[in-house]
Parts: C-alpha cells; structure tokens; sequence
C-alpha cells in the first residue's frame, strides 16, 4: 500500500503524512594527492583519452616529473646507451657479427691450453644454418676407426689404459650375470639327477581287495537298456554258464518306465551281446536275462548271506555312472535291515530284507555284486539312501539268500508268488510298545480266519520280532506259506497269541 505523499510505506507505522522528508547523505570523497595527481591525471588540455597532438616519437610530459627508475632494473631492461627506443632484436639475433671473437682454446688439440668450461662440442651438421668453419672456430675433428685407435697409435696410452679398464669392467660384469642366470637355469634342470627306485628286495603289502575283486570282475557285467526315448544303464551278473545273468528289476524296466526293452550286455573283455528277458520280480526287485551264444562266460560264485556279520569287509563291483568295473570297499554296516523301495505300506510293497553297507554304490551299481573277503557274492546291490544323489555311506543289497531262492524259480517258472497273509499295515510306536499295526483286513484272508483284527499290533512273526510294517511284510515271506505261524499282536494292552496260514498272493 502507499501513504498520502505516494512514497511506500507500512500500513499502520510512523511515517505520517505530514513528516518531511530526509535529506541525501553527502557523498564522501577522499582527498586526492598532488603527486598521485600528476602520475595519473591527463595533461593539461587533454579530454579525451588521447592526445591528438601526441606522437609515438613523442615524449609526454607529466606534471610532476617522470618517476626515477631503479637502476638496476634500468640496466637490466632498458635500451643499450646510443639506441633508438622501441622494440629492438637482441644481439644474438643479428645476421652478422659486428666483431669476430677470438677463438676458444682447444684444450683437446693444445695441451697447454688452460682449463675452462664451455659449450659442449657439435658436428657442423647439428648446427642450423650455414656455419663459417674459417672464422672463429676450427672445424670438428673427424672420429676415429677402430684399427686407427688400436693400430695406428691415434690415442694416447692413457686413453688406451682406459678403455681397456672400461672393457675389462663390462666383460667381468657380463660374466657375472650369466654365472648367476646359469646358477638358476640349473636349479630347474640339471643332466645329473637321478630318481630313486624302490628297493627289489622290498615286499609289497598283500593286495587283499585287488585279488579278491579280480576273481570276480570277469562275472560282472555293463547292462544297457534303451526305448525309443530314454536310455539306462545298470549292472549284473552271469549266474550261469548257459548265459543267466542276474540283475535289478528297476534295471531292466528303468524304474518301471518301460516294460519292454532293447537289453544289451557288455562284458569284462568288452564284447557285447543282446539280452533277453527271463522273468522278472517286482516285489524283491529282482530280474533274470539270458544272452545266447556267448562261449567261456565266468560264473560269480554265490556265498550264504546267514553268515554275514556286522563289521566284515565286503567290496562292491559295478559301474556306477557308466564306469565299468569299478570296485569299492567298505563294511557291512547291518544285516536284516527291511528296505522299503515302494510307496504303499500293503503286503504287495516292493520290499527287501537289505544287508546294509559303507561301500560306496551310485546310479548304475545296481544289479552288482557284494562280495565277501572269499570273493563269494553275498548281495545283490540294489538301492542307496541319499540327500546329494550320490553316495553317503547308506547302501543295500538284496541278501543273496534270497536272491537264489527268487532267481531259481523265475529261472524255471519265469514268475514268482510270495507269502501273504491279507493285511494293510502301519507302523505303530507310542513309546512303549512298538510294532506293525493293522489298519484293515481283507475278507477271507489267512489274516481274518487267523483272528486278527483292525487295531492289533503285531510284535512277533515266528521267531522274528517285528518293529515296522516293512518287516511284518518280510517276516511272513520268510516264514513261507501253507505253514501255521504263531502271531505275537498287542490288542487293547493285552498280549494275545495267534496262529495264521499264510498263503501265495
């Protein structure tokens, strides 16, 4: 907003109407100087910048006097006495010289030429421009040859001596460099080094494992297995002198992908020969092939896998991930180990009574065999639990007990039937007792006339104690059919003895 006398103001503040107005501050100059005057003012009746009137040839007169210079400084950048002023050519610059300069002593030509510095010598070429060799300086000697230095006495004695002292220097450290550098080639490569044998007289430690797998490895066989769209690969063995080999059914069928086949068999020697299939065991996981024409086949021995014990050493002959006749060793880790290899928890499950090992086995293992220290097969090598997908010390076979019993009747019947009793179990364990417990019975089964129920827990078949439903189901396999087996169950906390018929299912 603006008050009355339109000057701005605030709304509401002290300045009045009627107040007068302040007048302009005095502007403060500061006194001039005479003699700063007279350096810097223009002369008189000068106005403009330049003095039309004043010439470059002109010397200006300031009031006041020019300035006294510095001597000093006067002869260090002033004009040279009796020269024009203005931009003058220092001397140096001036086509000729105005007075020739007597010539420098040569002390290299004149002996009694006294010592000084100077500039250092030039050949005429590194000089520009032409140069007047006649006048104040003599032209540059021309350089001496080798023969002329040597041969011809050119130099001096003492220019002789110190040359010779320079060469002499530079061939002594030359010889040093290549005495060290020579030093250090031989560190590396000498013609004087000599490996050390072992002693004859010395005797190797027995090879146990080697003798043992070397018996063995004729008997073993590469199994191939391929469909139009997949391939696989396992292990086996001749069982056989006719051409029998033994081997996985998850081998021959890859893991149930495939129930017919083209089966190659690849021997020890590397020969090869299709294969066709016998029969096959789905239950024990166990397949028997037969190769025809096939002359000087070497039988694996088969052992008895009721005499194995925990701790004994055992090797494993395969060819896991496609490595042929690999063996490895370990121990065996546990016997009668019930091995489920299918999903369900029925009579019928894919089940085995594993011998269990530290042998490494990987993909392609099985169907190999698991020897004993005799070379005796005591196993058929047949599934591995693992977190990485390879070995992790957790292996097992089929005892070879059974695998005789299960191979023998496919080999003449080309099936099998196995002991049943009816049942669909659980495994049951509420910390004091533990058992397979019955989850239903099947109408008119062994099970149902034998008097067990949904609800029992079974503790004993025979003389083998059950833990699991996977061993309840080895246990009646073990136990045979048409025979009565006594049937040990815990029903409503209370013992109870019963007797049950298996049957072949």
């Amino acid at each position: 907003m603006e008050d009355q006398t339109g000057v701005p103001g605030r709304a509401g503040g002290d300045d009045g109407p009627d107040r007068p107005l302040r007048e302009p501050a005095p502007i403060d100059r500061p006194g001039v100087d005479d003699d700063v005057a007279a350096r810097f003012s223009r002369p008189a009746g000068v106005t403009g910048g330049f003095d039309p009137r004043h010439t470059a040839t002109d010397t200006p007169v300031e009031p006041g006097g020019p300035p006294e210079a510095d001597p000093a400084l006067a002869r260090a950048f002033g004009p040279p006495p009796g020269a024009e002023r203005g931009i003058e050519r220092h001397p140096d610059w001036q086509d000729e010289v105005a007075a020739p300069q007597p010539p420098q002593p040569d002390p290299w030509r004149d002996p009694h030429a006294p010592v000084g510095f100077g500039a250092p010598a030039v050949e005429a070429a590194d000089v520009p421009g032409p140069v007047d060799l006649t006048g104040a300086a003599e032209p540059p000697a021309p350089r001496l040859s080798l023969s002329e230095a040597l041969f011809e006495r050119r130099l001096s004695r003492q220019a002789l001596a110190g040359a010779t002292a320079v060469l002499a220097v530079v061939a002594l450290a030359g010889g040093a460099i290549g005495a060290v550098v020579a030093d250090n080639a031989r560190v590396l490569t000498t013609s004087t080094v000599r490996i050390s044998d072992a002693p004859e007289n010395v005797l190797r430690p027995e090879n146990t494992v080697g003798e043992v797998a070397g018996k063995v490895q004729p008997a073993v066989v590469s199994i191939q297995v391929s469909t139009a769209s997949a391939r696989g690969e396992g292990s086996g063995i001749v069982i056989d002198p006719q051409g029998y080999i033994v081997t996985n059914n998850h081998v021959v069928t890859m893991d149930g992908a495939a129930d017919r086949a083209d089966i190659d068999v690849v021997f020890s020697d590397g020969s090869r020969a299709p294969a066709e299939m016998v029969g096959r065991d789905p239950a024990t996981d166990l397949a028997v092939l037969k190769v025809d024409d096939v002359q000087n086949l070497t039988v694996a021995t088969l052992g008895n896998s009721d005499e194995v014990e925990v701790g004994e050493q055992v090797i494993a002959i395969g060819s896991p991930l496609g490595l042929v006749r690999t063996v490895t060793g370990g121990i065996v880790s546990a016997i009668q180990r019930p091995i489920a290899l299918g999903e369900s928890t029925s009579d019928g499950d894919v089940v085995i009574d594993a011998i269990q090992t530290d042998a490494a086995i990987n993909p392609g293992n099985s169907g190999g065999p698991l020897i004993d220290g005799s070379g005796a097969v005591i196993g058929i090598n047949t599934s591995i639990f693992t977190q990485t997908g390879g070995s992790i010390g957790l292996g097992f076979a089929i005892p070879v007990n059974d695998v005789r019993t299960v191979v023998t009747e496919l080999m003449t019947e080309g099936s099998i039937q196995h002991a049943t009793i009816g049942v669909n179990a659980r495994k049951a364990d509420n910390g004091s007792v533990e058992g397979a417990e019955i989850v239903n019975v099947r109408e008119g089964s062994p099970a149902q006339e034998g008097g067990l129920r949904e609800g029992d827990v079974v503790t004993r078949v025979g003389d083998r104690a059950v833990r699991s439903s996977d061993e309840l189901v080895v246990a009646v396999r073990q136990a045979g059919a048409d025979v009565d087996v006594p049937v040990e169950v815990i029903r409503g906390g209370t013992r109870v003895e019963l007797t049950v018929r298996p049957v072949l299912g």
